[in-house]
């Protein structure tokens, strides 16, 4: 297992065996259907029926996330949306590769997380062919390559992530590689820029080279160039400044191409104003996993106009606490108590009881055995009218995130083959 800061290429440890229906005072488990997160390949059982089903469009997406956005997480926040597109943590291709007689471990899935994104990273073609021929049958939705992460170990020593940009016709190589090895569609997830290569026609280059050299019409773009030297990745994610007027100057000169927005939007009210004001789709990282009630709690009916399912965190809970004691301890020691609670410390950000109730979790990760006896011990700091209501209103967006970015978008692109014809 590697895992590099700032990205993750490893996938969760993953539930493979029957749950077991447990009791709880606060929660009245209701009768669930047997093996409901138990994960299964492509064409076992109903979960080829899954994946070939058509899915809401990527409107809304999570991005892959360093150490959260593992099948825990993923477990939780489908939970709370039945819409949101979920992306794994980045996985790199050699992982795959070498781990090829231990793949559940690091592919498997529920059928309830579709749809889902497998990321993966990686600057060998070879091994990125095989990577990706061994996850097809695990049948995920999409297949992303990472083309944005600025952490050194990665990007410097590892030489992929955000520093493939400057590498434009390996990654048009790279993803036709990926294309060739499966039935599924493929994207770019990228920066607009690194370091000094920050330019509107240069991030041009990069989609205009990629795209037309492979059949990716996929990009998400990261509005914020990335450094490779003398900042942190979490410095990444703040100091290089937002320009969305890039992300939407590449829709207007690449009609064709489909793009998702990323970098600095937090709310769905935000998600909704880049929706409105052209974005094909949206991914949001942090605030969805540092407040997902309130923000994933609102995709499905702001996002994707479903009606309200009036689920409360209670009823989260009931179904995650089967979850989670199906999946304790299935490699031995691990998965532990406090890395399938993990995701739920964010569960009730900023509502009364929230404190005591991390800090009971704090106590009772030293001995609960189970995910009841964990919640038997905790959940008493939350009251029951916090647990049994449905999400709140939204958190309002900032009005100016948008402001004037259509009015800031560079001239259009040409591209210089057609520079070059024009000038001869």
């Amino acid at each position: 297992m590697m895992k590099f800061a700032g990205c993750s290429i490893t996938a969760s440890l993953t539930p493979i065996q029957p749950f077991i229906q447990r009791s709880h005072p606060r929660l009245s488990i209701s009768v669930l259907q047997e093996n409901l997160y138990k994960p299964q390949k492509l064409g076992e059982g109903s979960e080829a029926e899954m994946v070939a089903r058509r899915y809401s469009p990527p409107l809304f997406s999570v991005a892959p996330m360093m150490d959260w956005t593992d099948n825990h997480y993923r477990t939780l926040a489908r939970m709370i949306s039945k819409h949101a597109w979920l992306y794994t943590e980045m996985l790199a291709a050699e992982t795959i590769v070498y781990q090829k007689d231990n793949l559940d471990r690091f592919l498997a899935f529920s059928p309830e997380q579709h749809p889902i994104v497998l990321q993966i990273g990686g600057n060998n073609l070879n091994n990125i062919a095989k990577a990706v021929e061994l996850a097809k049958p695990y049948g995920y939705d999409e297949i992303n390559l990472n083309c944005g992460c600025p952490s050194s170990k990665v990007a410097g020593h590892g030489c992929f992530g955000v520093r493939l940009m400057l590498d434009p016709k390996f990654v048009g190589e790279a993803m036709s590689v990926i294309a060739a090895n499966t039935d599924v569609p493929v994207s770019v997830k990228c920066r607009i820029g690194v370091d000094d290569h920050d330019s509107y026609n240069e991030l041009c280059d990069f989609v205009y080279k990629v795209s037309s050299s492979s059949p990716t019409r996929h990009f998400i773009i990261h509005s914020r160039k990335a450094l490779l030297n003398g900042i942190s990745p979490a410095e990444n994610r703040e100091i290089p400044p937002l320009k969305y007027e890039y992300f939407y100057a590449l829709m207007r000169d690449f009609p064709d191409l489909r793009f998702t927005i990323n970098g600095g939007i937090k709310t769905v009210d935000e998600a909704n104003a880049a929706l409105r004001l052209g974005a094909h789709g949206v991914m949001v990282g942090r605030s969805a996993y540092q407040n997902p009630w309130r923000t994933l709690g609102h995709v499905d009916t702001a996002i994707y106009g479903a009606p309200s399912s009036g689920i409360t965190r209670r009823q989260v809970l009931e179904q995650y606490q089967v979850y989670g004691d199906s999946v304790l301890g299935t490699y031995g020691n691990r998965p532990s108590i406090r890395e399938v609670v993990k995701p739920l410390l964010h569960l009730f950000y900023t509502d009364p009881g929230n404190g005591p109730w991390k800090r009971k979790a704090d106590a009772a990760f030293q001995h609960c055995k189970t995910i009841k006896s964990f919640f038997d011990e905790t959940l008493v700091a939350i009251p029951d009218y916090i647990l049994d209501a449905p999400v709140a209103e939204p958190p309002s967006g900032r009005e100016d995130l948008f402001a004037n970015t259509l009015g800031l978008m560079p001239p259009p692109y040409e591209d210089r083959e057609q520079k070059i014809l024009l000038e001869a």
